[in-house]
């Protein structure tokens, strides 16, 4: 039988996602809005590389023209808007609408600083990718040591 260790604060932690994301869904959706319409905030997985920061947000629908990405400071806000296509055919009703339409905005503090001109983002297969370069003065530096070979000398001149 194999030990397994209980991290409490891990728990903490999503829980702590768990209900952000209900206060998010209660304060955008007060009940007399179809659900179609509502804002919604599309998930995102964020990475740090040695070079850079990398988000990844899904957004499936959008055209890449309707998608606003904006970086003020150390702060990333992506903006954009997902329709739902109602075509003026009126024998097709909608029986169930379960994917989220309308505008959303996501903010991000990156905490570290990020050279602003080489920030770049890519759009496939409906997820977002933006990278943010690290600033030079954040990048891990690696220093070289040097192996002393006689040491005894070094002791004899003190």
């Amino acid at each position: 039988m194999s030990l397994i260790r209980w991290d409490p604060f891990a728990d903490m932690a999503q829980l702590r996602e768990q209900v952000n994301r209900l206060f998010e869904q209660s304060l955008t959706h007060s009940g007399n809005e179809p659900m179609g319409t509502r804002v919604w905030a599309p998930a995102v997985d964020i990475h740090e590389t040695d070079a850079a920061i990398v988000l990844e947000m899904e957004i499936p629908g959008i055209k890449p023209e309707a998608i606003d990405i904006q970086l003020v400071g150390d702060t990333l806000t992506v903006k954009g808007e997902r329709t739902l296509a109602r075509e003026e055919d009126t024998t097709k009703r909608y029986v169930r609408v379960e994917r989220a339409y309308g505008a959303f905005q996501r903010s991000f503090t990156l905490g570290i600083p990020v050279e602003q001109g080489g920030v770049c983002a890519a759009y496939k297969d409906g997820v977002l990718t933006i990278t943010l370069p690290k600033a030079e003065s954040v990048k891990p530096k690696q220093v070289k040591v040097e192996v002393q070979t006689e040491p005894e000398r070094e002791l004899e001149a003190k």
